[in-house]
């Protein structure tokens, strides 16, 4: 369909169409009509724009045909709803006189400039990926995605240590390098110099879920002999200190977009821990639940955050109860192990704090 205005392209559905009854109840009464991407603007936050459950659109978007990946939508590209009348799929002919019912998607109205970059043909043009918005704020996890580890306890009391530094010295930054102590075999090529950082402990089952190994560096095998080597620094975060841990370098890809999704089990799990040194939790915190891979979490889980409610006295039997929990927030699983796993808290209604529980969300 041609579009008499410079930048305005074939209608793209960036979430399937379905019957208005449904989606309605979905929106929310004060939506937008469109809305101009912007710099720093993520997929979550645009439908939090549209939708009252904003983790909803993969869904809405996993039946479209008309679009290969729903995360290149880039700053100035103008996304909206349209109203239009249902098209009976294959095989249901609309019956006879009656009233067609209404759909509506959410679309790339407009394509802006930061959509595309040099012009090749007519109709061919190179789009700079780097520049599509996430679908959650990377900032805020990158430094989780692959500098710390869960791992158990005599897994990093066995792992090899470092021993000296150069020439001697106590400690060393990236650049210099250590010797390490404690090889079984010929070492990797590469290892992360780790620090032991906090224990969890289940708060209901006092079971040992794991220990936080707190990468410090990053160095390469420069020669070893029996079970001591030299491991040149390639990078520091902190100073290398007697004692710190080595592990073999992980293959892990770093994942830049997510897919939000319902955890496929029945989860009923707690907060354990905040990272980055805060008290209280609020939006875009990184937090640590008591549930991981052998509970079937993944990554991209959203779950429901509530709040215990509190305890009063009942004036009539004279007997203590405890007011429901209540729903005050929601996060997405970024990182998983075996019994734990990383989350970003997406939505805080009000404070939350450790032990808040974690549950799947309502819908």
């Amino acid at each position: 369909m041609a579009s008499s205005k410079p930048f305005l392209r074939t209608l793209v559905a960036l979430f399937c169409a379905i019957s208005l009854p449904v989606f309605a109840a979905q929106l929310k009464p004060d939506h937008p009509e469109k809305y101009v991407v912007q710099e720093g603007d993520t997929l979550w936050g645009i439908s939090e724009k549209f939708l009252a459950d904003p983790w909803l659109w993969p869904e809405i978007w996993q039946a479209n045909n008309y679009i290969d990946n729903p995360h290149l939508i880039f700053p100035g590209d103008v996304v909206g709803l349209v109203y239009r009348k249902k098209v009976p799929g294959e095989g249901q002919p609309a019956a006879n006189n009656a009233e067609p019912e209404m759909e509506v998607q959410l679309t790339v109205l407009e394509r802006g400039e930061g959509s595309r970059t040099v012009k090749l043909t007519p109709t061919a043009r190179i789009t700079p990926i780097e520049n599509a918005i996430p679908a959650v704020p990377l900032d805020a996890i990158s430094s989780f995605m692959n500098n710390s580890r869960i791992v158990k306890s005599q897994e990093l009391d066995a792992a090899p240590y470092v021993l000296s530094g150069e020439d001697q010295r106590l400690i060393a930054g990236g650049g210099g390098a250590v010797y390490a102590r404690g090889f079984k075999g010929e070492p990797a090529s590469g290892y992360g110099i780790f620090r032991k950082s906090q224990l969890y402990v289940d708060p209901d089952t006092n079971e040992v879920l794991g220990l936080e190994a707190k990468e410090i560096g990053m160095g390469t095998i420069a020669s070893f002999d029996g079970d001591v080597a030299k491991v040149d620094m390639q990078s520091a975060r902190e100073e290398v200190m007697i004692g710190d841990r080595l592990l073999p370098t992980e293959d892990r890809k770093l994942v830049t977009s997510f897919m939000p999704s319902t955890p496929e089990r029945e989860v009923q799990g707690r907060m354990i821990a905040v990272m980055s040194g805060v008290n209280q939790i609020g939006q875009f915190n990184v937090v640590v639940i008591n549930q991981g891979e052998r509970d079937g979490i993944k990554e991209g889980n959203v779950l429901a955050i509530y709040k215990e409610g509190g305890v009063v006295l009942d004036r009539v039997t004279r007997t203590k109860v405890r007011l429901p929990a209540e729903r005050a927030g929601i996060l997405m699983v970024f990182r998983t192990f075996e019994k734990v796993s990383y989350a970003l808290v997406l939505k805080a209604k009000r404070s939350l704090a450790v032990g808040d529980q974690v549950r799947n969300p309502d819908r």
